[in-house]
């Protein structure tokens, strides 16, 4: 088995206004730290699919689809909201980004990978069923875990969200759905001031960790280790994906939880453990946030290493 990385150049295309913190560059950065690292000389890639409109669907309203894609300009820039700003290609560039976490999710399924790393933008995770905002159009990582129990049929997912921000967005998707659990660690208080202890969905199928600024790694490994960790084994999950938000990063411009690479892939090792138990070591991991250019490169690199290592083991 492998670990599969999946992006498009199309992500490159969606282009906010310049200085804006979620920008191409990000990516750029990414594919710069795999490039400088012989360990990812041999890593399996595959290039993003185009989600379908049927596919967005699974966890937005259809006039939230076509409202967003509507806005979309043939010139210049337009605004979903004071946030999120559209060019010319960012509803292609949305559309492909959900369409990756769809390939991971066959993709695994399928056998060709035990563990998958998407590289997408625009990122997700602050998309509800009805709106965007945030930075986020659609939200990838709640599509593709629709998918993976309306197209596969998988009784149960989990999905673990380590983004400086609260993930609103699929937190209200996951609400209404009692397969789906969903556990997050956030800054508190920080936008968008929701992922309060005491959410805990109409199935109890929500877990959120709020964390005070500058409360360091060591915090939010325990975190993971003593609250989601045993949460996730008793749901037993079919699939397990992450929300990987590499904001919390000591470096980073707009959040100030000051993790280190290191606290990164402590806990993607955490998370696939967990996947090992209940789901042949299945896991999606999901480009969310992450500003500064050279600690987001690294700590993606360092969650590849472990998603990589993992399959290596499984082979001795």
């Amino acid at each position: 088995m492998t670990t599969l990385f999946i992006t498009h150049p199309i992500y490159l295309e969606h282009l906010p206004n310049p200085g804006h913190p979620e920008c191409s560059a990000r990516l750029e950065a990414i594919e710069a730290a795999l490039a400088t690292d012989e360990g990812f000389s041999k890593l399996k890639r595959k290039t993003a699919r185009r989600a379908e409109i049927d596919d967005l669907k699974l966890a937005h309203s259809e006039e939230h689809i076509r409202t967003t894609l509507k806005l979309v300009p043939d010139v210049g820039l337009n605004f979903l909201d004071n946030d999120t700003l559209l060019s010319p290609q960012s509803g292609e560039a949305a559309l492909h980004a959900a369409g990756a976490v769809l390939d991971a999710v066959d993709s695994l399924l399928s056998g060709e990978a035990s563990n998958a790393f998407c590289a997408v933008r625009p990122p997700g995770h602050h998309a509800y069923r009805n709106k965007g905002g945030g930075f986020c159009l659609f939200n990838n990582i709640a599509v593709g875990a629709m998918y993976a129990l309306k197209h596969h049929n998988l009784s149960s997912v989990a999905i673990v969200d380590f983004d400086v921000h609260h993930g609103n967005g699929t937190q209200g998707i996951a609400m209404d759905e009692p397969n789906i659990f969903y556990a997050s660690t956030h800054q508190s208080p920080l936008y968008p001031f929701t992922g309060m202890a005491d959410e805990t969905g109409r199935f109890n199928n929500i877990l959120n960790i709020p964390l005070p600024a500058h409360s360091g790694g060591t915090v939010a490994r325990k975190a993971m280790l003593e609250k989601i960790i045993p949460r996730l084994d008793a749901f037993a999950p079919e699939m397990i994906f992450v929300s990987a938000g590499f904001d919390a990063h000591r470096d980073d411009p707009i959040g100030g939880l000051d993790w280190v690479e290191e606290d990164y892939s402590a806990m993607t090792m955490m998370l696939l453990d967990a996947a090992e138990r209940h789901c042949k070591g299945h896991l999606v991991s999901v480009l969310e946030g992450g500003y500064n250019l050279t600690a987001l490169g690294q700590s993606v690199a360092a969650c590849l290493h472990v998603m990589i290592q993992r399959n290596r083991d499984e082979k001795t």
